[in-house]
């Protein structure tokens, strides 16, 4: 794919983009009661979202106390997988601001893409009944590569399949992992830091910090010298 001379911002889904966890958690629970396990707040898991469902399970035995059998979390995966994916938009919403920043950006002529290490199966279904998928110029999951992040690839692939260059892309995330693959990348990261982590973002280093949308294209712009 050809290059294009416009910038583009990556963003991370699950706790940057989308409040996630009002389907995550309720999924999760559903999966863990097979085992008798009681329910857990969403406060309780949240900064374990972006990990994956796997950690997601481990994270609730642990809570609990009680011991994981190995290879249990993998035999439960399915059972999450499939009620999540039925309920995956029951009570998801984009954070406020997430759509009119991305409206405004994309006026200005920047390349909006998707970097998350949710399954691209479920990223795409999720952003098809929350949003206009054509918004985005690629979208890519934590099973759309032979990595993810923190891999610094899957940012730097993700805006090579958007037709973007990463010489002039600003990352987007709520974690370690994406400003860590950021960083590798030697791309520019602007973290929320409303989502879903256990470290506080400013303890993590990106480059700039917001607590709302309403800040993102001056930040996008600010970083890019525009």
């Amino acid at each position: 794919m050809t290059q294009s001379h416009s910038p583009t911002i990556v963003f991370d889904l699950d706790g940057t983009l989308v409040d996630s966890n009002r389907d995550l958690v309720p999924a999760l629970n559903r999966t863990t009661a097979i085992d008798g396990l009681p329910p857990i707040e969403r406060a309780q898991v949240g900064h374990v979202v972006g990990k994956g469902a796997l950690a997601m399970i481990s994270r609730a035995f642990a809570f609990h106390g009680v011991e994981l059998p190995n290879g249990r979390a993998q035999e439960l995966l399915p059972h999450f997988l499939t009620f999540y994916e039925r309920h995956i938009a029951d009570e998801t919403v984009f954070f406020d601001g997430a759509l009119r920043a991305m409206d405004e950006l994309q006026r200005r002529g920047w390349i909006v893409a998707i970097c998350t290490n949710k399954y691209e199966h479920l990223a795409r279904k999720l952003i098809g009944l929350l949003d206009t998928p054509s918004r985005y110029a690629a979208i890519t999951g934590g099973d759309t590569f032979d990595f993810k992040k923190p891999d610094p690839r899957h940012i730097t692939e993700t805006i090579a399949l958007a037709g973007g260059n990463p010489t002039c892309a600003v990352m987007v995330g709520d974690s370690i992992n994406d400003i860590d693959a950021a960083k590798s990348a030697s791309l520019p990261v602007i973290a929320v830091d409303f989502g879903y982590t256990d470290i506080p973002v400013s303890e993590l280093g990106p480059d700039i910090i917001i607590s709302h949308f309403d800040d993102l294209v001056n930040a996008a712009e600010r970083l890019l010298g525009s």
